[in-house]
């Protein structure tokens, strides 16, 4: 193969197929020279004339070029008047150039081209002539979590419990450099232990945004103005959450809330009520002593006013931050008023 495209926004699998790409090239012929180039600053003539001059060892080469994706679209920094033009890809002579070596590429040298983006086109074709194109996205959460566990015990010797993958996954995301890191601290946590547990997980790695947004509602049961200000700030500010978790997860507590005043009501007892409200964790026990302060309609007003709060929003109908701000200060004065 002469010409190699890989492509995508999983960096790690990208850097690790080339790994692999040049171990099988140092393998075949006997030793390979590898150069590398930035598609964003370099020119064309560079490329082309390191893959068609010989190599001083006289070894099979391999020519990397990153940001392929920017290089063929005309370049960014340093880019040529006529290659650049007004930075669209129509006016860039790169692409023609790139096509023109794909239909006859030198024979001791192989051209790796790599991006976080392709746009399918002729150079395609005469690229799927000689090499590959290869696209290598993020995985979803499903995927991500098989890799853990395979990686875990293939690459850092101990095996991780399938939930103890799935959190990590919640936690960090799919990203497979973030795993891989946290993997490898875990690995060295858990030291002659037979597994990476959940618990360890729970314990060592940080809530994700999506979790750390469910923080505000341990501030609702509080039912205190200032300490739901006081979190909520701390998530918009602090931990820069964004504004649509935080008003789902206040609209989970009110509907839970409305739920479990509906349930008292009709004289279910207080356990009976935790499990078809779901309540659990610390908040469980502020929920059922709430509900049992407030009236079902009352509930039922303030859920509505939460959920109205998150379509404006949504929406673009006024400042979010400051939308968020008033429903907690109106949700207290309620709360305070039963």
């Amino acid at each position: 193969m002469r010409i190699i495209v890989l492509h995508g926004k999983e960096r790690f699998l990208i850097e690790e197929r080339t790994r692999d790409f040049i171990a099988q090239l140092d393998e075949h012929f006997g030793g390979v020279e590898v150069f590398s180039f930035d598609g964003e600053t370099v020119q064309p003539a560079m490329v082309l004339d390191e893959l068609r001059s010989y190599g001083l060892m006289q070894k099979h080469k391999l020519v990397v070029l990153d940001n392929a994706d920017v290089f063929l679209a005309g370049g960014g920094r340093g880019a040529s008047e006529e290659d650049e033009d007004d930075g669209s890809e129509a006016k860039s002579t790169r692409r023609p150039l790139m096509e023109r070596y794909a239909e006859n590429p030198v024979a001791d040298a192989t051209l790796l081209m790599r991006a976080a983006t392709w746009r399918k086109g002729k150079l395609d074709k005469l690229i799927l002539q000689r090499g590959a194109i290869i696209p290598l996205e993020l995985m979803d959460n499903s995927s991500a979590m098989r890799w853990c566990i395979d990686r875990s015990t293939n690459q850092h010797g101990i095996a991780i419990e399938r939930d103890a993958a799935q959190l990590l996954v919640e936690r960090l995301g799919p990203e497979l450099q973030h795993l891989d890191t946290e993997l490898g601290k875990l690995a060295a946590m858990a030291g002659v232990k037979r597994s990476i547990t959940r618990e360890l997980v729970a314990e060592s790695v940080g809530l994700s945004r999506e979790e750390k947004a469910w923080e505000i509602q341990g501030a609702l049961a509080t039912g205190s103005a200032a300490a739901m200000l006081r979190k909520l700030r701390e998530l918009l500010d602090v931990s820069r959450q964004d504004e649509v978790p935080i008003a789902w997860a206040i609209c989970d507590f009110l509907r839970k809330v409305h739920t479990s005043s509906e349930l008292l009501v009709r004289g279910l007892p207080p356990r009976a009520v935790m499990g078809q409200a779901k309540l659990w964790g610390n908040t469980a026990e502020p929920i059922l002593q709430l509900a049992g302060r407030l009236r079902p309609r009352i509930a039922a007003a303030m859920l509505k006013d939460a959920i109205d709060t998150d379509m404006r929003n949504k929406s673009g109908s006024g400042d979010p931050q400051r939308n968020l701000e008033t429903l907690v200060v109106r949700i207290a004065d309620t709360i305070s008023r039963r």
